[in-house]
């Protein structure tokens, strides 16, 4: 079950390859995750001194953690990846045109994940054509409907 998604990415982006990376959390943060206090609309994955990071992430203060007085929700947290992940990653944001977007966020077992991907964006014409499938997938859904 995703405590937080980035709807708009799909519609944004093709996306290429999916992956899964841990983050790493302050006990708050991870308890306002699980509360469903997140939002990854406008982050995405940037990468400092061989280590990837989640930048733009907002995760709310949790309301019962007490004061905070220097809690930034934005803050660029860690994603825990192995070493050759993130050097082929790396590699893929050199090429053009492609960009690492967070997709979800969810719990697996006890642990916070973050499902990220390699994307492209999609040029306006491409987002035109996937409101057009969607509309016509809709319309044969109410055909079926009515039909029955």
């Amino acid at each position: 079950m995703p405590h937080a998604d980035n709807r708009k990415a799909l519609y944004d982006y093709e996306i290429l390859e999916k992956y899964q990376a841990g983050l790493a959390l302050t006990g708050q943060e991870a308890k306002s995750i699980k509360a469903g206090h997140m939002s990854l609309k406008g982050s995405h994955v940037t990468f400092h001194n061989g280590e990837a990071f989640l930048f733009n992430a907002n995760i709310s203060k949790y309301p019962q953690a007490g004061k905070l007085p220097d809690y930034d929700p934005t803050h660029s947290r860690k994603l825990l990846l192995k070493k050759k992940e993130i050097r082929y990653l790396q590699g893929k944001l050199q090429e053009k045109g492609l960009t690492i977007i967070p997709l979800s966020v969810y719990t697996k077992n006890r642990f916070v994940k973050i499902e990220i991907a390699v994307a492209r964006g999609k040029k306006q014409y491409d987002k035109r054509e996937t409101i057009k499938q969607r509309d016509t997938q809709r319309e044969a859904r109410q055909a079926m409907k009515f039909s029955n």
